[in-house]
């Protein structure tokens, strides 16, 4: 299909109407409808920026009532040329709609009249058309006064001679969606928006027949897509001989059907496939070395892998990485091993273990990051690296909100905020490792089944299952529910001399946060220290006698293990015992 016979067949289709006077007066629902499926013939010329589709998309009415509108958005840069029912061109409107889910600020929507109102629960059958370019921009950014290098090292995505790479919904809406207003500039607007579009589309499939054309180029090209499945090309692309690839997405609830198409190389191992720019080359061997190291490890904790990682090269050193599915796009640029090490922890884990829920499937992601750097350094350099992440989730546990709506918005189980699924469900299970161990930690990882995972509290069950202990207290403070960050105070250490020329120190801690943890207690003494753990409610206090072999100098609380509200540990000098 090339852009001629496109504009023959949104011709064949209809032209534009107007929305007949009833249903101007009816309620827009714009998020009445849930797309099932779509089958889209996408053509992708790159020298000209251009995109061009036409297909069939099954829209299904969630509401409780019966629709007489449908409405479908595409990104503010592409036009719509026609929408059909059957062999019936549809009476359609469109107008821009401002909204930050796309990287130009806005959509292009199209407002359509359907022959008669769809039931709850019914569905129906559209074929459309649209077509535009997709260049690099990133209005929606430097509108709420984004510097323009950053804004364009996130808003990356276009389509061009040499990289092509554009992502989906919550980036460039180069296939239809429907959604509410997303605003960058209302807090968690755009995630919470993007958030139900996900849920909506949980179980939904996109398929998308490729046709690539370029001006040529010295070298053969390769197109990347997160899919499910898909007969990939690589090989030389012109406009004289256009290729195609048939893909499918799904699901679209945690895919964002994303493609690239460029000059790479490939380093492909057993576990990992890395695809690189001519002259990052030895940062692919350096990902793909981590792969092969880091596989041991994640199946140790999280099974063997099910499918290979995709890591593929991003053409500017300084654009943001982004992962969907099983493809992570990131510059190769100037990667040593310790952090090729962790993005492959990170994708390892992917591919070998998930979860519909953000805190168990990316916070367990960013718990295998620290778990590496412990495997490989010390435990000490793995809590060096989640003292950054505490120290952003301390400034993010800040809400405007009343206590008792954030403590429910941001609860893990509910959060679309991605410093609470990542970093603060990164420290959760750490925590979870040292209060029950690894041995009953992996069994738990272990016996979790996606698909039963039907209520929030299915995971913490399994990881209760496999100890004697109360952990009810914990998930409540942490999982079900947000109560803050822990702020503890060490309120007294007495020391005394024992019979056997030994020492007893009494230690009372105070927790004067929101939320209760157990909180490692160090204590030291001329010639070592030894470490004891203390369960802490939250507004409350808590006494451990310890034994030490000579006179106690100082008392630790938390090692950086557990996240708080104020420093990320504590000491208290010991006064000598009397006597």
């Amino acid at each position: 299909m090339n852009l001629p016979a496109l504009s023959a067949f949104a011709r064949s289709l209809g032209v534009l109407g107007l929305l007949c006077g009833s249903v101007c007066s009816f309620a827009l629902d714009r998020e009445a409808f849930s797309f099932t499926n779509y089958d889209l013939n996408l053509l992708v010329d790159s020298e000209q920026h251009r995109l061009g589709a036409r297909g069939q998309v099954t829209l299904r009415n969630d509401s409780s009532t019966p629709q007489p509108v449908a409405v479908l958005q595409i990104s503010s840069s592409l036009n719509w040329r026609a929408i059909k029912l059957g062999d019936k061109p549809l009476q359609f409107v469109t107008q821009p709609f401002a909204s930050d889910i796309d990287h130009t600020g806005g959509l292009s929507e199209a407002i359509v009249t359907l022959p008669q109102p769809v039931a709850p629960h019914a569905t129906v059958n559209l074929d459309i058309a649209y077509e535009g370019v997709v260049e690099l921009d990133a209005t929606r950014l430097t509108r709420i006064n984004t510097p323009a290098d950053t804004a364009k090292s996130s808003d990356w995505d276009q389509i061009a001679g040499n990289f092509t790479a554009v992502r989906g919904a919550g980036h460039v809406a180069w296939y239809p969606i429907a959604t509410d207003v997303a605003n960058l500039s209302e807090d968690d607007s755009l995630f919470e928006v993007l958030a139900r579009w996900k849920a909506r589309e949980a179980s939904s499939t996109v398929h998308v027949k490729f046709e690539l054309i370029r001006d040529g180029g010295d070298r053969p090209q390769e197109l990347i897509v997160n899919r499910a499945s898909c007969s990939l090309f690589h090989g030389e692309i012109s406009r004289a001989q256009p290729v195609t690839s048939d893909c499918t997405f799904h699901p679209l609830g945690s895919v964002v059907p994303s493609f690239v198409v460029a000059d790479y190389g490939v380093v492909d191992r057993r576990a990992i496939i890395v695809l690189n720019l001519p002259s990052h080359a030895v940062a692919a061997e350096a990902y793909a070395d981590a792969g092969e190291r880091l596989v041991p490890l994640i199946s140790d904790w999280f099974g063997s892998p099910r499918e290979r990682v995709q890591i593929a090269d991003l053409s500017d050193s300084d654009d943001s990485p982004f992962e969907s599915g099983d493809l992570l796009l990131t510059p190769l640029a100037n990667a040593d091993s310790a952090h090729a090490g962790l993005v492959v922890a990170h994708q390892l884990t992917h591919a070998s273990f998930s979860s519909p829920r953000p805190w168990i499937d990316e916070g367990l992601a960013h718990f295998a990051q620290a778990l590496d750097l412990e495997h490989e350094k010390g435990r000490q350099v793995a809590l060096d690296y989640m003292g950054a992440h505490r120290l952003a989730l301390s400034q993010t546990e800040v809400s405007d909100l009343p206590r008792s709506e954030a403590a429910t918005n941001n609860s893990l189980v509910n959060t679309v905020n991605e410093e609470f699924y990542r970093s603060k469900a990164m420290c959760v299970w750490w925590m979870l490792r040292d209060m029950v161990g690894d041995a009953a930690l992996k069994k738990a990882i272990a016996a979790y089944r996606p698909e039963q995972d039907r209520d929030p509290s299915y995971m913490p069950r399994l990881i209760a299952s496999q100890t004697q202990r109360d952990l009810e207290w914990f998930f409540d403070d942490w999982v079900y529910r947000d109560r803050g960050l822990p702020d503890f105070k060490v309120e007294s250490a007495f020391p005394r001399k024992a019979i056997n020329n030994s020492f007893l120190l009494s230690v009372t801690v105070e927790n004067l946060g929101g939320a209760g943890a157990e909180v490692p207690l160090t204590v030291r003494f001329s010639g070592g220290q030894v470490t004891k753990r203390l369960e802490v409610r939250a507004k409350d206090k808590a006494t451990i006698r310890i034994e030490t072999p000579a006179a106690p100098e100082e008392v630790v609380v938390n090692d950086g293990s557990v996240p708080e509200r104020g420093a990320a540990s504590h000491t208290c000098k010991v006064e000598a015992p009397k006597g």
